[in-house]
């Protein structure tokens, strides 16, 4: 640190070089990894590892980065920390591979002291060995033990440190909000979202939907990006991304991790959501926090320890999951919702598709809060990683859609008044959508244009006005709590904040 205690070396020149430092285990195998962590494992009736952390969710609250936030002497302190125990005290090393695309591939090295070793084997199930001697582009110092929790985040320098929390997802994440950061620098945008292909038979062959699904922990964009829609061979619907995605100028879609998966497992079901079901129980899954009895039987339906209960699982125990993890081209966006004022899907103009992305409509996860689990939530691009203006990410999300001429919906996977909307609504909506055979009218109720008609399904019981008591007053106070968020992004353009629905 410097005198005035307000700047940061650079990690390359401040973390010790893992291969030759003495106190650095490099590169371990996952079974190196997994003996290191014998102590705190049990394992499950499926030969694979589970852990109980002390920490179940990200600390948002204890987050905090230079480019957003004030740093204080106190604040390169934590980075200074992190470096400080790198070089002195036995640690494990992983560096790995995060995307594949050339603009937008890096090296990640992630440090955790060797007793914590479980979270190095977690995180490097995600992504992939890296190819050649590149040097890294990001590094993450975690460090469990220690009494204070604080995670800070330097963008421009790509590192992050981890103090006191020995949650796998802040390490997965430290990794990926900097993706994010340096997909918005090439003017493109990064995104928490999933994407999938779609394969569809026409009159004139076979056609290609590319599609992008944004959506907070927990809603559902897992199950619906890994979802086949039930087409029939030759066609097929194929996960490409799960989680962290970035949109390129050119319409193309760069994804992140080229292995691995780490879901939510509460409620997991074998024949609601088979393939991540088998993905699940497969003995290279890592599970954490997931309910497993001394003798090894795991109960997905358990919030013993949290609800937010994960695995990491490998791509290649899903069938549904391609070999490539890049969108060649987009053409439909989903936003994931679950509000009871909102038909089961809307289509958008790119104003009303920006002021989503804005809105960032769902309900609060345990993956977030656990405190505040089912209540209303809004987060801006469903997405609680953005590093920097979110006026500015709004203006960009609305300008590369409009210019890409994409597709953009509003997918309510809850409930219109007290009417579920089921997997299987959800599914023939999406497939129908994809073939572009759903009528479309505008709805006096919302103001949105709604389905008239879906082959397959009847659409008219999940009509607005008569599922929800008092709707023109639960919309106007909707539009009126809308209005008022949109009001606290300065640098958010007039038409995105007036075209709210």
């Amino acid at each position: 640190m410097s005198d005035l205690g307000m700047t940061v070396q650079s990690p390359a020149d401040s973390l010790p070089d893992p291969a030759e430092a003495d106190n650095v285990e490099y590169d371990p195998s996952f079974a190196q990894l997994r003996e290191y962590s014998r102590e705190l494992e049990t394992e499950t009736e499926f030969g694979s590892p589970a852990y109980v952390s002390e920490h179940r969710s990200r600390n948002a609250d204890a987050t905090k980065n230079a480019v957003d936030d004030e740093f204080t002497a106190s604040d390169y302190q934590v980075i200074e920390t992190a470096y400080d125990a790198a070089a002195e005290r036995e640690m494990v090393c992983l560096d790995r591979r995060l995307g594949r695309h050339p603009e937008n591939s890096y090296v990640c090295r992630l440090f955790v002291p060797k007793e914590h070793a479980r979270i190095a084997l977690a995180w490097g199930k995600l992504l992939e060995p890296v190819e050649g001697d590149r040097e890294p582009d990001f590094y993450t110092v975690q460090l469990p033990d220690r009494d204070e929790v604080a995670v800070r985040v330097v963008p421009e320098s790509g590192v992050t440190a981890v103090l006191g929390s020995d949650y796998t997802g802040e390490a997965k994440k430290s990794f990926l909000r900097l993706f994010m950061f340096y997909a918005k620098q090439q003017g493109g945008l990064g995104l928490h979202a999933g994407t999938k292909r779609v394969d569809l038979e026409t009159d004139d062959g076979m056609d290609t939907v590319g599609q992008v699904f944004l959506g907070l922990s927990g809603t559902g964009k897992s199950t619906l990006t890994a979802h086949g829609l039930d087409l029939e061979d030759p066609e097929e619907a194929t996960m490409l991304q799960d989680d962290v995605c970035a949109l390129r100028t050119d319409g193309s879609v760069a994804g992140s991790e080229g292995q691995g998966l780490y879901i939510k497992t509460i409620g997991l079901d074998a024949d609601e959501q088979p393939e991540l079901h088998e993905a699940a129980t497969h003995e290279s899954a890592v599970m954490e926090n997931v309910d497993v009895d001394e003798d090894g039987a795991v109960d997905f339906d358990s919030d013993e320890h949290t609800a937010n209960a994960r695995a990491v699982v490998q791509r290649d125990h899903l069938d549904s999951a391609d070999d490539e993890i890049d969108l060649p081209e987009v053409d439909q966006v989903f936003f994931i919702t679950r509000n009871p004022a909102m038909p089961p899907i809307a289509k958008l103009a790119p104003e009303e598709a920006a002021a989503a992305f804005m809105l960032g409509e769902s309900v609060q996860t345990s993956a977030g809060d656990p405190s505040k689990a089912g209540e209303s939530i809004r987060v801006v691009g469903t997405n609680p990683f953005i590093v920097g203006s979110k006026g500015e990410e709004g203006n960009r999300f609305r300008d590369l859609v409009a210019d890409l001429g994409v597709e953009c919906f509003v997918l309510n996977t809850g409930s219109v008044g007290d009417r579920d909307v089921g997997v299987d609504d959800t599914v023939t909506l999406l497939r129908e959508v994809s073939r572009g055979s759903i009528e479309w009218r505008e709805d006096d109720a919302t103001g949105l244009t709604v389905p008239a008609s879906v082959p397959g399904m009847d659409v008219s019981r999940f009509d607005v006005a008569d599922a929800l008591d008092d709707h023109e007053d639960r919309i106007e106070h909707l539009r009126t709590e809308r209005r008022t968020h949109l009001a606290r992004f300065e640098d958010l353009a007039d038409e995105i904040e007036d075209a709210v629905y």
